[in-house]
């Protein structure tokens, strides 16, 4: 039986804190940078996480599925993940994401994600991996500890 791996989006697959300080310093006016239009499906993918979604989707081990929670406040949020999704995965990664703004919810084997709480993450019943954590820094060591 695969094991199911969620992955979060921003700050784990995609650059979320370097694009909100940029537009920070470039427009010190605009309190919350991620409303504006077309925030989220420009932001960058960071280093060696598609590739790790690519080796989870050809594993025999694992079911991979990318879960994110939506800026609620923001519609147009739930659209540009979507679109980055299929920007920089493709189109099969559109079938496997999952926008919900409490990931406790959700049953699987592990979540990959940059918070440990704030959006049920600490009510999540499979393994929390830790992303950017001494433990697990980066891409490569999460690709490490899942032998992929």
């Amino acid at each position: 039986m695969r094991r199911i791996v969620y992955v979060d989006l921003d700050d784990t697959l995609c650059d979320f804190k370097s694009a909100f300080e940029e537009a920070i310093k470039d427009n010190p006016s605009i309190q919350y940078p991620q409303s504006q239009y077309r925030f989220f499906a420009n932001l960058k993918p960071i280093q060696g996480g598609l590739e790790v979604m690519q080796a989870l989707k050809a594993s025999e081990r694992y079911d991979p599925y990318i879960l994110s929670a939506p800026s609620t406040r923001n519609p147009l949020s739930y659209a540009e993940k979507r679109e980055w999704v299929e920007t920089h995965l493709g189109y099969e990664y559109c079938e496997r994401l999952i926008l919900c703004p409490h990931k406790g919810l959700l049953k699987g084997d592990y979540l990959i994600d940059d918070n440990v709480n704030g959006k049920g993450q600490d009510h999540f019943e499979g393994e929390l991996i830790h992303f950017g954590s001494s433990m697990h820094p980066d891409w490569h060591a999460i690709r490490t500890a899942l032998g992929v």
